[in-house]
């Protein structure tokens, strides 16, 4: 299908100020889209209140306005310079609720002016919970028991229905804000009254909450013409009960089966194709640890803060992608920049595992309470990449600025097995996973570790490699395969020398591989690429002979790189079941 012929001028709304649960991952969205529609001939008009921001470069856009993301100031723009479209899906949800408001007084259809990306029933049905709920009952996708209600009284009501702990998520905002678990009737009033003050539309949804099950996201794409397919599957690190902003997640799902991975997948096609969503979105999924049974959390009709994650780890260019197929374009029309050969109908295949890692900002807000729960209070994150889930952990841990060059935190060490286990029970907190390290490390089960905190053993397992490896380098002659096998877990020489108290035998130099989209299966162009320690270099290809004979630098070759230090980037190869 070719580039809609009736559409000439865009109105891209951006996302406004970094806040909690919406910072430079929609700069990076919005800065792709504006890039794609410029590559398509388009007038672009930006409206975003914050400067600090590549969008807000005046090469991105032909008519840049720096004002506030206010109702008022949009429908200003929009009567100035008359755009035939507006563009709902790449500002996050502030570029989505004005959308939907502009939509629903009918200002946008009063000055001929359409909307891309999401319909306004499409943006309802996802966003409005009692919709959203009704929806996904309508295609036979459960939902977890629950009601939406507009007063403090109709949530008690329910409460008492389906008893405590609840769930609340107030309709139209964004990172939980609003929203959190209730464990009594007082807890409840307070949450659901802030949660009603805070959306747009006066509701909350009041949801039986089911912690400890598995949280999944499947980020899926889909055209005018109802091509589907799914770009990334992460898993969060936490159960269901702490928001995924808030919590490690891994990319691609490795605790699934074949049979469990299939069934979500499926389930992320069907509400996709059913909201008629034309471009990027995210659905989230509870999953039951010990049986076949799954919930639809929620959907985001978007590009979100996991298109970000699921785009930089993959190398599928989902905002610019989501973008393409908002003016016309289909999946098998868009070429993949990656190869330069495939198309954006291909499903990335990774041969490597990502480490999402959030970053709080309590050592600035001492008194805030580091407990963690629906409601984002992570400020920003790094992601990792490595060639197995242990190594990208070590990367990610060193980047996240903790003052750490390992999971060993001074202040768990120092604790005893009882102080550090009643502090478990009292609920999440952001250091979480250097606690549960520390208990593995004084020998504390993975069985009891487990039953506190529901974590998937899968990762307690590979937690406890770690704690193996510390070990073993403690114990006597620092090998040359001591030193390997340290070294293909992510750990630093000056760690290494550390822990075993020895000087290492000898110094590998990391190697590359490559983030192609396809695991290799084609040959890529534009790739990027991650250090690890293995025989291979996948970026040899990529080095050029002069006719002097000389090598041309890695670094002037046509790809990006990335360092084992820069805290963006690091993986980890693995083999999922079935997959």
């Amino acid at each position: 299908m070719p580039l809609r012929s009736d559409i000439k001028k865009v109105l891209v709304i951006g996302s406004g100020p970094i806040v909690i649960g919406q910072a430079a991952e929609f700069d990076y969205a919005g800065a792709q889209a504006c890039r794609a529609l410029k590559q398509e001939g388009l007038e672009v008009v930006l409206i975003n209140s914050n400067p600090a921001t590549i969008m807000t470069d005046k090469a991105m856009a032909d008519h840049i306005y720096i004002e506030p993301l206010t109702l008022d100031t949009v429908k200003r723009v929009i009567e100035l310079e008359k755009p035939d479209s507006v563009l709902s899906t790449l500002g996050g949800q502030t570029g989505l609720t004005l959308s939907m408001q502009l939509a629903a007084e009918g200002f946008l259809d009063s000055h001929h002016v359409k909307l891309l990306g999401a319909n306004p029933e499409t943006i309802h049905k996802a966003e409005d919970r009692q919709a959203f709920k009704d929806t996904m009952e309508k295609i036979g996708e459960p939902c977890i028991p629950s009601k939406v209600v507009e007063t403090v009284e109709d949530a008690v009501d329910f409460a008492d229905v389906i008893s405590y702990p609840v769930i609340v998520r107030p309709a139209f905002t964004l990172g939980g804000t609003g929203g959190g678990i209730a464990n009594n009737e007082e807890e409840l009033r307070d949450i659901a009254t802030n949660g009603l003050r805070l959306s747009p539309i006066t509701q909350v949804l009041i949801e039986k909450c089911i912690s400890g099950w598995k949280e999944i996201e499947f980020e899926v794409i889909r055209d005018s013409k109802g091509n589907v397919i799914t770009v990334c599957s992460m898993e969060n690190f936490d159960p269901v009960g702490v928001h995924t902003g808030d919590s490690i997640v891994i990319a691609p799902a490795v605790t699934l089966s074949d049979r469990e991975y299939q069934m979500l997948r499926t389930a992320s096609l069907n509400i996709i194709s059913e909201l008629k969503v034309e471009g990027g979105c995210n659905c989230q999924f509870a999953l039951h640890p010990e049986s076949m049974e799954y919930a639809v959390i929620e959907v985001n009709p978007r590009v979100s803060r996991s298109s970000a994650l699921a785009s930089k780890a993959t190398g599928y260019p989902i905002a610019k992608v989501a973008t393409r197929i908002a003016i016309g374009y289909t999946l098998d029309e868009i070429i993949n920049a990656v190869t330069g050969k495939t198309y954006a109908c291909f499903e990335p295949a990774l041969d490597y595992v990502v480490i999402k890692f959030p970053k709080w900002a309590f050592d600035k807000f001492v008194y805030a309470k580091r407990t963690l729960g629906t409601q984002m209070k992570a400020t920003g994150e790094v992601m990792a990449i490595g060639t197995s889930f242990e190594q990208a952990m070590m990367k990610a841990v060193r980047s996240t600025e903790l003052g750490v060059d390992s999971m060993n935190m001074k202040k768990f060490e120092e604790m005893s097995v009882e102080e550090l286990l009643g502090h478990l029970k009292k609920g999440v907190e952001d250091e979480r996973s250097f606690e549960v390290f520390a208990l593995l490390k004084k020998g504390v089960s993975i069985e009891k570790i487990h039953e506190i905190t529901l974590i998937d053993e899968w990762f307690l397992d590979k937690l406890l490699n770690l704690v193996e490896l510390e070990q073993w380098l403690a114990e006597g002659e620092l090998t040359e395969e001591k030193y390997l096998t340290a070294k293909q877990y992510g750990y630093l020489d000056s760690t290494i020398e550390r822990m075993s108290g020895q000087k290492c035998p000898t110094h590998r130099n990391a190697v590359y591989k490559m983030v192609d989209t396809c695991a290799g299966e084609f040959k890529a162009e534009t790739p990027y690429f991650y250090s690890t320690y293995d025989e291979e270099n996948e970026a040899r290809q990529f080095i050029d002979r002069t006719a002097s004979g000389k090598k041309r630098s890695l670094y002037s070759a046509p790809a990006r790189f990335v360092s084992a230090r820069v805290s963006s980037l690091i993986t980890a190869r693995c083999t999922v079941s079935g997959r």
